[in-house]
C-alpha cells in the first residue's frame, strides 16, 4: 500500500503551479505577477502579452511535458525491469532516438512531426536492437535482466557512434545546431511543438496508468508474475515500448536532458510512494517542475548566455544520484 502524506497531491501541484509562474515571469526581461495574470487574460502591456503568450508559455509547457514523459518513463522502466538504476538513457531508448532525429536534422529537415517520427522510429530501432543483442548474449525468454541493461549500453554505443558519422559531412552550422540540440534545450519551443509532445504524452502517459498494475506485478520477479497469470515477457516489452515512445517524443521536442527519468522515481518513493500508478503520476508531476525549474535556470544563470538545459540537469542529478548510491552502499 502507497503511503502518502494527506495534501501530498496538492503540494505537488502547488509546486508545479509556483514554478511554472516563476519561470514564465522572469527571464531576459522580468514581468511582475501580476502583469503575467493580465497577459494571459489578454490584457495590459502588448509586449508583455506577446512574451508570455508566445515565447515562455509554450517554452514552460514544453519543460513541463518534457519532464512529465521522462519521469513517468523511468518510474514503469524501474519497475518493470526490477532495476532502481534503469532509465531511457541507459538502456539506448533515447540513443536511438536521437540518432533518428539528429539524421533528420542533418539533411536540413525541421518539420516537428517528422522529426518526431524519426525520432521514434529510431527509438524502436534501438529497442528491438537491445532485445535482440541481450538474446544473443545468452538472456534468452525469461533470463537475467542485467545482460538487457549490458546490451541497451551496447546500443547506445552503437547510436552516438552512428550520430557522429551521421554529422560528419555536415556543414558547420548543422553541426553547431545539432550538437547544442542534443545537449537539450527549449529554446525552440512553439504551441505547435508542444501540442504534438503533449499528445504523445497524454496517449503512452496514460497507457502506463493503465497497465501499472502488471508494472507492480512485474516487479515482485518473473516467477511471481507467471504464477498470478502473467506473461512476463509479453507485458516487460509492452512496457518498454510505451516508454520508449515517451523517450522518442521527449528527444524529438527537447534533445537529450539526462538524470530526469533517473532522478525523478526515486524521490517520488521517497515520500512513500510504492504502488506503480500514483508512482507514475507523481513522477509526472515531479519532473515537470524540476525541467521547468532546470530551463529558468538555465536562461537565469548567467545572462544573455543559456546554458543547455541538459547540462542543468546534469548538475543537480549527479549529486543526488551519488547520494543515493552512498545511502544504498
Amino acid at each position: 500500500m502507497s503511503r502518502f502524506p494527506q495534501g501530498g497531491w496538492l503540494v505537488l501541484v502547488a509546486a508545479f503551479l509556483c514554478v511554472a509562474v516563476i519561470a514564465v515571469a522572469h527571464g531576459a526581461v522580468s514581468i511582475p505577477i501580476g502583469a503575467v495574470l493580465d497577459a494571459l487574460r489578454g490584457i495590459g502591456d502588448p509586449t508583455a502579452i506577446a512574451i508570455v503568450r508566445d515565447l515562455r508559455l509554450p517554452r514552460v509547457l514544453l519543460g513541463a511535458l518534457v519532464g512529465a514523459g521522462l519521469g513517468s518513463s523511468g518510474a514503469a522502466l524501474q519497475g518493470s525491469l526490477r532495476n532502481p538504476l534503469a532509465e531511457p538513457y541507459l538502456l539506448g531508448v533515447s540513443g536511438g532516438a536521437a540518432v533518428g532525429a539528429v539524421i533528420v536534422f542533418a539533411l536540413g529537415i525541421k518539420n516537428d512531426a517528422l522529426v518526431m517520427l524519426a525520432a521514434f522510429v529510431g527509438s524502436m530501432a534501438a529497442v528491438v536492437l537491445a532485445l535482440t543483442v541481450s538474446r544473443v548474449g545468452g538472456r534468452g525468454a525469461k533470463g537475467d535482466l542485467r545482460t538487457l541493461l549490458l546490451a541497451g549500453v551496447i546500443v547506445g554505443a552503437f547510436a552516438n557512434a552512428t550520430i557522429m558519422v551521421a554529422l560528419a559531412s555536415a556543414d558547420p552550422n548543422t553541426v553547431r545546431g545539432a550538437l547544442f540540440w542534443m545537449m537539450g534545450s527549449a529554446t525552440d519551443a512553439t504551441w505547435r511543438s508542444a501540442a504534438w509532445l503533449a499528445a504523445s504524452v497524454a496517449v503512452a502517459g496514460g497507457a502506463l496508468v493503465y497497465w501499472a498494475r502488471e508494472i507492480d506485478i512485474l516487479a515482485l520477479g518473473e516467477e511471481t508474475a507467471a504464477s498470478l497469470g502473467i506473461d512476463a515477457e509479453r507485458s516487460g516489452q509492452r512496457i518498454f515500448l510505451i516508454a520508449a515512445l515517451l523517450a522518442a517524443a521527449t528527444v524529438a521536442a527537447a534533445g537529450l536532458i539526462g538524470f530526469v527519468g533517473l532522478v525523478v522515481p526515486h524521490i517520488a518513493r521517497r515520500v512513500g510512494l510504492r504502488a506503480h500508478r500514483p508512482l507514475i503520476v507523481a513522477s509526472a508531476l515531479i519532473g515537470a517542475t524540476l525541467v521547468v525549474a532546470a530551463d529558468l535556470a538555465a536562461r537565469t544563470v548567467a545572462p544573455p548566455i543559456e546554458l543547455p538545459l541538459g547540462a542543468i540537469t546534469a548538475l543537480l542529478g549527479v549529486p543526488f544520484f551519488l547520494a543515493q548510491l552512498k545511502r544504498a552502499a
